[in-house]
This record gives C-alpha cells, structure tokens and sequence, in this order.
C-alpha cells in the first residue's frame, strides 16, 4: 500500500473533452465491426472534427484553426514520411537490390519456416536497439514480401510480428525511438538524473523473453493468409537452355549443379558427360523458376543477341522491361512453327523465353523438330520478354492473346544506386543529422530523380488506405490533446491510485500511457504522462524513475491499433491488415508487457 494522495477534485470534463473522447470511441467501434472501409471511417471521423469545430470552436480559437486541425493531417511530417518511405521501399523492390538479402533468408527459411521467422524477428529486435525503428521496417518489408512470393511465410504472417519485434527493440536504449528521447528530456526538465544510452536495457531484455516466444509462436496462427490461393497448377514453360564460355555449366557435370537450383525446375533429356559452350540443354520450370535458374547458372534461354537488344532499347528509351503472357489463338501464323522459324525476334525484336503446353501433351514426339525445337500449335502460352510497343505489335500482327499478370522486370543496373539512397537516408536520419522526414523525402526525390522509381508508377507504392487513416489518427490525436481530455484522464487516473501496491501503481500508468499512444499519438502521451507520473511520485512516495520509465515504456506498447504507429500503418497494406488484426495480436501483448514490464520494475527499484 503507498501513501495517500492529496489530489485536487476531478471536475467534469469540459464538453469539447467529451465530444473528443466520445469521436474516439465511436471510431475504434466502427473499426472494430468492420461495416465499412477504413477509408470511409476515417473520412468521416475528419468530417465529424471540422464540422464540429466549425460550429463549436475550441477555446480562444478561431473558425478556421478547427479546420485546420481536421484537415492539418494531410500535410503533417508523419504522413508525408510515411508516403517517402514507401517511396524509398518501392525503390528497393523495382530494382531488385533486396534480393541477395531476400535470398540469404530464404535459405534460412528453407531449413525451417519458425528458424526464419524467430533469426528475423531477432535481426529487427537488435537493429531497432540502435536504429530508429521505422526505416529497420521499410528495409524489411519488402524483403518479406519477396520471401513470400518465393514460397516463404505469407506477408500477413510475418509482418505484425517483425513490427512488434521493431518496436520492442526500440524500447530498450534511450536512443531506440524519438519517443524515448523526449520522455527523457522532459523528465530532466523536472529534475530527475540523466539517463544513459543503456539505462534500462536490462530490464528490456528481461522483458523480451517474454515477449519474444508469443510474437514468434503465437502471433502467427492467430493472423490469416493472405497468399492468393491459385485454382490452377502454375504454368511451367518448356525451353532451351544455352550454355555459353562464362555458364556455370561450362565444363560441368549437370549433376555439380542441380542441388543450387529451385524446386520447380527440371531438366529433359539430360546429357551425360561434361557440358560444352553452344551446347542446347531442354528444360522447363515455372516463370519464376526460370528466372531463378538462369541467375544461378548465368545462362539464357533465348538468343543473347535479342536479350542484349530489348536491354539497349530499354536504357535508350528509359522504359521497363516487362514479361507477359500470351495464347496463340486459331488465327495465328505461329501454328505448327518454331521459334526459329517463326522469326519473332526478328520481327518484333522480343524474346520468347518458353512455350507452355499440357504435360499430357508435351510428350509426344512429333510435336518437336529434329533439333529439339517444340512446334506450336493452338492454346500454347508463350512466356515473353519485351518492352511495351514491340509486345503490342506482336500480339497484334501474330493474333495472340494477352493475359493478365504482366511482371515487370527488375532494373538490376539500379540496384546499387537504389540500395546506396537508402542506406544514406537511413543512416542520416539513425544518427541524428537529420529528421526522419527530411531524410525520407530527400531519398525519394533521388529515387524518382535517378530513374529507380518512375512517376508514372508511384501509385503502387503508396496506399489510400493508409493516407486516410494517417491523416484521421493525427486530427483524432490533436483533438484529445487540445480538448483537455488526456488531462483529465490522467487527473482521473492520479485520484484511483492510492489505495494500490507499487506494481499496481506502476501498471496503471503505463496502460494508462499505452490507451493514449494508441489512440493519439506517442508525443501527446509522453508530453502528458511524464508531468503525472512525477506528480503521482510525489503524492504517493514513490521514486520518480521507476514511474517516469513506466510512462516511457507505455509510450512504446503501441501495437494494439494501426493508428498507434506509423510502422502499423507501414505494414497494413503490404500484409493486408484489418482493424482487428491488430486488436487480436496487440492487445495481449500489450498485457503481457505490462505485467512483466511493472514487476521488472519493482523488482530492479525495490519498490515491494
């Protein structure tokens, strides 16, 4: 039992107070059923504030302050870095400069989807330690989203955790998070020791084998799959690998090299003996199978001369590469032809890299010349590689049919460049020689100038989803704070706690701190928890620090809602987040860490 507190009487709260608390309560619900969109949601709880304040202003504040509090979201720093990060991410996957890091874990997750999933949840734990945990996420969520479509854990069940992980990491230095800076320097503003960089590491540490079991074994099932189930078998496409002076099948057995190749490709036909350069090896293998291959043999599977020229036309012409579908219908003049024969490449100037025929039908013999070259016919699907107007053209002269799912290449020629922008963006903004937004948007700017993001395609990075969600969460956080309403629940709160132990003491204040960083922003919670927690100090006896960290660590449980952190917004799309899905996973961790975190607190201060 601590002492009593001589508190001041509660008042009621004023009525733009209430209005704020009733316009956050009403949102989480309507997020939580789920009736209607984020977008809608979010929307109107903007519409709700400006038209509110319009007729109801703030105290000794003007009309249009109350709109510009409702409608300040859509240009505030947080928004526009999310949108740069994005950016920067979307930079990083069109130019593939993630993929030997995407390949590194793949290997790990092919002895072992749990090995993966626990080395990267310690990979982000650790960075998150000593680098601001927003760009440790943006460097892994495309890598995730690449393991994914390789065969890996979906999106949907690896990112939340990976988040959690970040933000559990970011906890433990004082330098973890911009939050604990500030924390910190309120709390030596009122007169409390400095704290050093490792200060309460330990007890983080502490912490996290708790945390860190749930979010690897447990957050997982509780969240859905998000891979798109396909009816159909993948398409495999039967080609002709080249081998050439610099292939690694060069003066090889075939059997030296099959262990390093992918699952879903084969060989036909195999030769026996060393191979030779010239020399035509029948293969096939689902597109990304080829792809795969040809990188790990350093071979083609079509003409190098008409590779080298649609990459000429590419750089010349400034466009991407892309690599289609297409079927030969009954009209077409490439039935009963070959590739060689059919002069495609000539024609055109793409490169068909394999024929997709029925397994069924693929055997018989006289569907294939004397030189191994595989005839065509009706209903065939051609894998092929070109820029936009020569495709267009061949589908048109040879009546072929287009089908969905076009890929565009990656611009490998910028992937250093890419992989280089971001590292400096992140490193400035790590140490501390620029914000965070600054550097994003500096790093964006270089992306779109150097040609690794196109203008034309920066919609695919960004998500509307999450401008509006952005843009709702700041005008909600802005609300609370300016309304009065988070000082008066953190009044209510210091009037409830003198009847409890020290433990007791140190939960309520952090859940307190953890409500408010969920539903309005870490700042707002730091900048009001760090004054209560030291007045409660006073009032109750109680050391200063334990409650100043208390409030501190409350600031960082922000996983229960998308709106709690920007990363939680950062994820929702690429992991195909729902408003519940954060709910489910986040409110028990949340839990979880407040129990451990206020008895690892009285523990290491002695406060039983």
């Amino acid at each position: 039992m601590v002492g009593t507190v001589s508190a001041p009487m509660l008042g009621v709260p004023s009525f733009h107070a209430l209005a704020a608390m009733a316009i956050t309560v009403a949102m989480f619900i309507a997020f939580v059923r789920g009736r209607m969109s984020i977008e809608i949601v979010s929307l109107l709880t903007i519409a709700v504030i400006a038209v509110g304040l319009y007729f109801f202003p703030l105290r000794d504040t003007s009309v249009s302050y109350g709109l510009e509090l409702a409608f300040g979201g859509f240009g505030h720093p947080a928004l526009i870095t999310i949108c740069a990060l994005m950016v920067l991410g979307r930079g990083l996957v069109v130019t593939g400069a993630l993929e030997p890091a995407a390949r590194f874990l793949e290997q790990v997750f092919k002895i072992n989807l749990q090995l993966g999933l626990l080395v990267s949840l310690v990979i982000a734990f650790f960075l998150s330690m000593f680098v601001n945990n927003t760009p440790v996420l943006v460097l892994l969520i495309p890598i995730f989203a690449a393991l994914a479509l390789r065969g890996a854990m979906p999106t949907s069940k690896t990112l939340m955790p990976l988040n959690a992980a970040s933000l559990l990491g970011g906890l433990a230095t004082t330098i973890g998070t911009s939050t604990n800076i500030l924390v910190v320097s309120i709390a030596i503003d009122l007169g409390m020791d400095e704290m050093g960089v490792f200060h309460f590491t330990p007890i983080v540490l502490m912490a996290s084998l708790v945390a860190l079991p749930y979010m690897w074994l447990v957050m997982p099932r509780m969240l859905g799959d998000n891979r798109i189930e396909d009816i159909h078998e993948a398409r495999r496409f039967h080609t002709l690998l080249r081998i050439g002076e610099s292939s690694e099948l060069h003066d090889k057995e075939l059997a030296s090299v099959v262990p390093k190749l992918p699952k879903d490709f084969q060989f036909h036909d195999t030769p026996s003996g060393k191979l030779t350069s010239q020399q035509k090896i029948h293969v096939s293998g689902t597109h990304q199978a080829l792809e795969d291959a040809m990188r790990v043999l350093k071979s083609e599977v079509a003409p190098a001369w008409v590779l080298d020229k649609i990459h000429r036309s590419a750089s010349q012409r400034s466009e991407d590469i892309t690599v289609v579908e297409m079927t030969v219908t009954a009209d077409s003049r490439l039935i009963k032809r070959t590739l060689p024969t059919s002069g495609i490449a000539d024609l055109y100037g793409v490169a068909v890299l394999g024929i997709h025929r029925p397994a069924k039908l693929m055997g018989e013999r006289d569907q294939y010349t004397a030189g191994g070259d595989l005839r065509m016919q009706e209903g065939d699907v051609l894998l092929v590689m070109g820029l936009q107007e020569e495709l267009q053209e061949f589908s048109r002269s040879d009546s072929l049919l287009t089908l969905d799912g076009a890929r565009e290449l990656p611009r490998r020629s910028k992937a250093l460049l890419a992989a280089v922008i971001m590292g400096v963006a992140v490193g400035l903004a790590s140490i501390g020689i620029f914000p965070i937004a600054i550097a994003a948007l500096a790093g964006a700017i270089l992306m779109f100038v150097t040609g690794c993001v196109k203008f034309d395609r920066v919609g695919r990075a960004l998500s509307g989803q999450v401008i509006v969600l952005v843009a709702a969460s700041i005008a909600i956080g802005r609300i609370i704070d300016e309304s009065g309403a988070a000082e008066w629940l953190g009044m209510a709160l210091s009037m409830g706690l003198q009847y409890l132990p020290p433990a007791f003491v140190l939960a309520a204040i952090m859940a307190f701190v953890t409500v408010l960083t969920n539903f309005a922003s870490n700042a707002t919670a730091a900048t009001v928890g760090t004054p209560i927690a030291f007045a409660i100090a006073s009032q109750l006896g109680l050391p200063a620090e334990p409650l100043v960290l208390a409030v501190l660590f409350g600031c960082n449980l922000c996983y229960a809602t998308p709106i709690a952190y920007q990363t939680n917004m950062l994820i929702m799309s690429e992991g195909s987040y729902v408003f519940k899905d954060y709910i489910r996973t986040g409110v028990p961790l949340v839990l979880l860490m407040v129990a451990t975190l206020s008895v690892l607190l009285v523990i290491t201060y002695d406060m039983g």
